[in-house]
């Protein structure tokens, strides 16, 4: 595999003719949530769903004991 001349990261083989500029930059600007979840906590969840589902279930608890308190 050959190397661009102008970018020794780039293969030819990449093209970006067909590229929109700027497609996800409003979505990235917004910025998101990355949580690392340690591996013996993640065998529990198997997608993010469960692990939203999970959170708010907990948010429900923390609010009725507020209300206790």
């Amino acid at each position: 595999m050959k190397r661009m001349q102008k970018d020794r990261d780039m293969l030819e083989e990449y093209d970006f003719s067909m590229g929109i500029r700027g497609k996800y930059a409003k979505r990235y600007a917004e910025g998101t949530n990355v949580v690392v979840i340690e591996p013996d906590i993640a065998k529990f969840f198997p997608n993010h769903d469960a692990v939203n589902q999970a959170l708010r279930s907990l948010t429900e608890i923390i609010k009725k004991q507020r209300k206790i308190a």
